[in-house]
């Protein structure tokens, strides 16, 4: 029953996203109004300290985020600015790698950033090196925009630092981690399975954007 307002509340972005009745950022502060109802509604959150947490809670984490990303653009300008974005991809090609061998390398390196940063800070970092090298190859970006969505996803969920395991554990804090971990292992695999999968028929990825391109 605890989960039952999140999964409405779910269905209820959906609608309102997918419906054109807001756009993304309408949307999210649409649920982030709903969500404050639901929490004094269903939850019974009306004690002023409950809610100092939640504000004290969402500002480090947002601060987090925010410290991320403008270090991510810095990050990125100077490795453009000093050329070692250019020298990695031309060093990237010199090895001569096949297709295969490419996207193993770079799937394998993503899994392990995944493991270690926040999907944001590896967007940002990563994609600038990558984007020159994948179109060098010949692979469609837009395809390889969703490969590095579904490694940021099984990086969510792998140890050490997989953000969404801790947020299970903080949900149900009387779960052992230990067993958080093992019913992610499932997730994980099929996610895996899924990269595989788009890589050996892309068209699942880049059917649709050709549709809405023509």
């Amino acid at each position: 029953m605890k989960v039952t307002p999140f999964l409405l509340l779910i269905v209820f972005l959906l609608i309102v996203l997918y419906g054109g009745y807001a756009t993304p950022s309408e949307a999210a502060g649409v649920c982030a109004i709903a969500t404050f109802v639901m929490a004094i509604l269903v939850y019974r959150l009306r004690s002023f300290k409950d809610y100092r947490d939640i504000l004290e809670m969402t500002i480090k984490e947002s601060t987090m985020i925010m410290f991320i990303i403008a270090t991510s653009f810095l990050f990125s300008t100077l490795l453009t600015k000093l050329y070692i974005t250019q020298a990695v991809t031309a060093s990237m090609v010199s090895w001569e790698l096949s297709k295969v061998g490419l996207m193993i390398t770079i799937n394998f390196f993503l899994l392990i950033l995944g493991a270690l940063l926040p999907p944001v800070a590896i967007v940002l970092i990563v994609c600038p090196i990558f984007h020159p090298v994948i179109m060098a190859y010949g692979f469609d970006p837009v395809w390889f925009g969703v490969i590095v969505t579904i490694n940021m996803e099984v990086g969510m969920i792998t140890p050490p630092f997989g953000l969404n395991l801790f947020v299970v554990k903080g949900i149900a804090p009387e779960i052992p981690l230990n067993r958080v971990l093992i019913g992610s292992a499932p997730f994980a695999v099929c996610l895996l399975l899924g990269i595989v999968l788009c890589y050996i028929w892309p068209e699942l990825i880049t059917w649709l954007p050709e549709k809405m391109i023509r």
